[in-house]
């Protein structure tokens, strides 16, 4: 057996050098993961994917938390080792800061080791893969705000210049303060080479950072966030990073936006503003009737989109304070059976937008399936005893392919997943993400047959 070592300067040689095709890749890896993990595969009678919840430990004298995150798949096994302090243990100065820090170890089934890869830019990359994975069918993607400077806000503004650079124009930047890797994220983005950016198409893009000490910080942060299709949230914040008014009234409910959520891990931490997860999560009366008003607003899907529904509920701080149902969120990896629908759908739908709308999609979408084109084109199987809303990470949202048969017509079941399409297309969407070790393992093993191809990282023959 040959293990193969890479170091975080490697793997982000290897990331950086992607074509889309290689990209695409990567996502189709990671969503058919996530898919087999949400609709609870089985092989043999087991979970095809087994998510152990991460244990954690704490170093008596440096207060460095350590995070074990196991997890097994048909690859085979993984665990990720991550060493960090948090803002927490910092607050006494006599603790010195550690960046997280750490390593993904890989196994095959039979239990080699295959691959020891540096946690850092993995990390970032898969947590952003995932994030992608809506972003692909967004109709809109002009102007990004990230919340952030560091890797897990690098890697999803790269990703979303290389899956959409050619319709992004503005992406501002909010940081709490001007720090050295505020300045380090700016400069990460102007060394891309020239060549790249022409390829990508975002070599016109325009790039700005925003921190507290600006004039009018409010009111420039305000207006950053309203013109934004994207706004990314990657900070281990422990209070809501805005004000909810900007986006729940009236103004601010005109436009979709997928907002993503990535930094926060812990009970205590949040990213997002409590009023804000209430308003998209807000059914509405199935007995009203629909009727026009003044203020028009964007489409909410009813539900927030998680990447697990137990680590979620566990350790998704505004989640939790929020309280918010299990019966309000679904899983990203559920999402990928939508691509059911009718290809007609999808192109009728496509017509029917702007010009500006239809240039955004020439050279990023595909008017096939709806979904398709997000997750890749694996069948979706039946649901198994596994995938039934009592299984521990299931969720009990009722999805429209979720319907038992008989109970509502095929154009009633066609309807609600109209409208979820729409939804995540062109809706506000709200994605939060704590993680989960079966990214790293997925990831990690294509990420390591990648490097034998490109020959990139130490091989060791026979470990």
């Amino acid at each position: 057996m040959t293990l193969t070592v890479l170091s975080d300067e490697q793997v982000n040689s290897i990331f950086e050098s992607l074509n889309l095709d290689e990209l695409e890749e990567f996502r189709a890896v990671l969503a058919s993961g996530l898919h087999e993990f949400s609709t609870g595969s089985q092989v043999d009678g087991a979970d095809a994917f087994q998510q152990p919840h991460r244990i954690t430990t704490l170093h008596p004298e440096t207060k460095a938390t350590t995070l074990y995150m196991p997890s097994c798949g048909p690859e085979g096994m993984g665990c990720k080792i991550v060493s960090l302090t948090t803002s927490a243990a910092t607050q006494d100065p006599s603790v010195k800061p550690i960046s997280p820090t750490g390593v993904v170890n890989l196994f095959s089934p039979g239990g080699e080791l295959t691959g020891v890869v540096h946690a850092s830019s993995l990390t970032a990359f898969r947590t952003a893969l995932g994030s992608a994975c809506l972003l692909l069918r967004r109709n809109h993607v002009r102007d990004i705000t990230v919340f952030g400077s560091g890797s897990q806000a690098y890697w999803h503004v790269r990703l979303a210049l290389m899956m959409r650079g050619s319709t992004i124009r503005h992406v501002y930047i909010i940081n709490h303060r001007f720090s050295e890797s505020a300045g380090q994220i700016l400069k990460k983005f102007s060394i891309i080479p020239q060549a790249v950016k022409e390829r990508e198409g975002w070599s016109t893009a325009k790039f700005s950072i925003l921190t507290p000490s600006f004039h009018e910080f409010d009111r420039l942060q305000k207006e950053h966030i309203r013109a934004s299709d994207v706004i990314y949230c990657c900070t281990p914040s422990r209070k809501e990073l805005f004000d909810a008014h900007i986006l729940t009234n009236h103004e601010g409910r005109k436009k979709g936006r997928l907002i993503v959520a990535v930094g926060s891990f812990t009970p205590e931490m949040r990213e997002l503003p409590e009023a804000l997860l209430h308003q998209v999560t807000r059914h509405n009366d199935k007995h009203d009737k629909p009727h026009r008003h003044f203020h028009k607003h964007a489409e909410e899907g009813g539900v927030i989109v998680v990447d697990t529904l137990e680590g979620v509920l566990q350790e998704a701080g505004e989640i939790i304070s929020a309280k918010i149902p299990a019966t309000h969120l679904v899983e990203l990896g559920e999402l990928v059976m939508l691509h059911r629908l009718r290809v007609e759908e999808s192109e009728a739908e496509a017509s029917a937008s702007d010009a500006n709308s239809e240039f955004e999609r020439t050279d990023t979408t595909d008017t096939g399936s709806a979904m398709s084109s997000v997750y890749g084109n694996q069948i979706s199987r039946p649901s198994s005893p596994a995938s039934s809303a009592s299984s521990n990470h299931k969720s009990t949202f009722h999805l429209p392919f979720r319907t038992k048969s008989g109970s509502s017509s095929d154009s009633e079941k066609k309807k609600k997943e109209d409208h979820m399409v729409r939804w995540l297309r062109d809706g506000t969407v709200v994605y939060k993400s704590v993680g989960l070790g079966l990214m790293d393992l997925v990831v990690g093993t294509h990420l390591v047959d990648v490097a034998a191809k490109k020959n990139i990282g130490t091989r060791i023959e026979g470990f």
